[in-house]
C-alpha cells in the first residue's frame, strides 16, 4: 500500500515538473488518485502558473475544489475535473475570466453549479452523468459565449426540456426521453 502510494506521489511529482520545466501551458494530473490537489504543488509552480491554461484532474478522487487552486491558476482556459466526486465549485471560479471549456462529467453535482453562469467567457460546459434535475434557464439563457451544454444523463425534467429549447442560443445535449410506460 505504501509502495503504491508512494509510486504516485513521484508520478505526480513527475509531472509538475515537467511543467515546469519546459514551461508548458498544461498540467496533466489525470489517474492519479488524488483525493485532494497537493498543497506542494502551489509552491513547486508559482513561477509558471500564470503561464497554465489547461489542467486536468479527470478520473482521481476529488471531492472538492478550493477557492486558492482557482485564484492560484487564474489564467485557465480549459479545466478538466470529470470522474471525480465533486457537489459544488468554489464562487472564485467566476474569477477566470480566460475559462473556455470546463467538464465536469461523471461527478456528483445535484444542481447546476451557478457559479459558471457569470464566467464570461465559458463556451462549453459538460455535465454528462451528474443528478441534476434542475437547470437555471434564465441564467444560462444570458451566457453570451456558451456554445454548448451537456446535460445527457441527468435527470432533468420535463419542464427543463421545454423551457430551454426556445430560451437558449447555445446547443443543449439531453438523453432521450424515457416512453411513458403504457397502462
Amino acid at each position: 500500500m505504501q509502495k503504491r502510494m508512494g509510486e504516485a506521489v513521484a508520478r505526480v511529482a513527475r509531472k509538475v515538473n515537467d511543467t515546469v520545466e519546459n514551461k508548458t501551458d498544461s498540467l496533466d494530473l489525470a489517474n492519479c488518485k488524488l483525493m485532494t490537489f497537493p498543497v506542494g504543488i502551489y509552491k513547486a509552480m508559482r513561477s509558471v502558473t500564470e503561464g497554465i491554461h489547461h489542467i486536468s484532474l479527470a478520473n482521481n478522487e476529488l471531492k472538492s475544489i478550493t477557492s486558492r487552486f482557482v485564484t492560484t491558476f487564474s489564467q485557465l482556459r480549459e479545466l478538466n475535473l470529470a470522474g471525480n466526486y465533486l457537489h459544488r465549485l468554489p464562487e472564485e471560479i467566476t474569477s477566470l475570466l480566460h475559462l473556455r471549456a470546463i467538464n465536469l462529467s461523471r461527478n456528483r453535482f445535484r444542481r447546476f453549479p451557478e457559479p459558471l453562469a457569470t464566467v464570461p467567457s465559458l463556451e462549453t460546459i459538460d455535465l454528462e452523468e451528474n443528478e441534476i434535475a434542475e437547470v437555471p434557464t434564465e441564467k444560462l439563457a444570458s451566457m453570451a459565449s456558451l456554445r454548448s451544454l451537456n446535460l445527457r444523463d441527468n435527470p432533468v425534467g420535463p419542464d427543463v426540456r421545454l423551457l430551454v429549447r426556445p430560451l437558449v442560443p447555445f446547443d443543449l445535449l439531453l438523453s432521450p426521453e424515457e416512453p411513458s410506460p403504457q397502462a
